[in-house]
């Protein structure tokens, strides 16, 4: 079941061209990992979807209707940001207490145990409180909420190492009892890896991978051996890196399948990190060479 979809959605700020030509699908009960660098789009899609801002081209269906001021569809819709901001007459318990009136799905219980173990004492200014502490705040609205889809928009990178890992937990294991639909947006690939299942990347306002986690990790590996031999086995697949060293030669490649045996070749799995990074990488070579000559921008 889809429970969100763009298509053919750009999304144009004066001059600027902040997404290009964008679709894909949120399925329902899964968990989605939407990557790229910084300015690569994504908040500008999560915006989109959340209906704060109106795409300039294109559709998009939340629910089955379009999200842009429809009260209907944004009270199944929590998004959690970052540089979210709160009233600053407000303390934790006001933040709590609003979002209990906005989200149906509201699991007071559920957020008096987490604000248990972010260690917040509920009658805190919001104003007063820590980037780590914020963050909090938000990540536990976004989890007691409940709501059937949940966009976390890099909310917890103000949490240390240990505060990390414990929403990740907690995600998991409320996701495993409550399925929904989860977006979450994120710098730090390596520590949600294992929560991912379906992956969209964007990169220059466009969609770079769109598929499931484990497809992706299957049609990448890292092949070192003796250079000629290394050449042969990677012939037609698309390189992703390249590493030599005298003789010995290191590369990243897409799409080729390493054979059970091999005497003179060593392979190693491609984590989901590097197979964005190598990508993303990759993407920005070609676009600066079909894109540039002699430093100057050809159309």
């Amino acid at each position: 079941m889809t429970v969100a979809s763009l298509r053919g959605v750009t999304k144009r700020y004066a001059s600027t061209t902040a997404v290009a030509d964008v679709s894909f699908d949120l399925h329902a009960d899964r968990i989605h990992g939407l990557l790229g660098r910084n300015g690569a789009g994504k908040s500008t899609v999560m915006r989109m979807l959340t209906g704060q801002d109106l795409q300039t081209d294109g559709t998009i269906e939340v629910f089955g209707s379009a999200p842009y001021e429809n009260t209907e569809v944004l009270r199944q819709v929590c998004f959690i940001k970052e540089s979210q901001r709160y009233p600053d007459i407000f303390r934790v318990r006001h933040a709590l207490d609003a979002a209990s009136l906005i989200f149906p799905n509201w699991d007071a219980d559920f957020a008096d145990e987490l604000v248990d173990e972010f260690r917040l004492r509920t009658n805190q200014r919001i104003k007063k409180l820590s980037r780590g502490q914020l963050s909090a705040v938000g990540v536990i609205i976004g989890l007691a909420a409940r709501a059937p889809l949940t966009l976390f928009d890099e909310p917890y990178l103000g949490l240390d190492a240990v505060a990390r890992q414990m929403f990740y937990d907690r995600l998991l294991a409320d996701y495993a009892e409550h399925p929904r639909t989860i977006v979450l947006s994120t710098h730090l690939i390596d520590e949600v890896a294992d929560l991912i299942e379906q992956v969209i990347v964007i990169d220059s306002g466009r969609i770079l991978m769109n598929d499931s986690a484990e497809v992706l990790r299957s049609r990448a590996v890292t092949v070192t051996g003796p250079a000629s031999e290394v050449e042969r086995f990677a012939a037609g697949h698309t390189e992703l890196y390249r590493e030599q060293l005298g003789g010995i030669l290191r590369l990243t490649v897409q799409g080729a399948t390493p054979p059970r045996e091999s005497e003179n070749l060593q392979f190693e799995p491609v984590s989901l990190q590097q197979l964005v990074v190598r990508a993303t990488q990759l993407a920005g070579r070609e676009q600066v060479f079909e894109g540039t000559t002699n430093g100057k921008e050809v159309r």
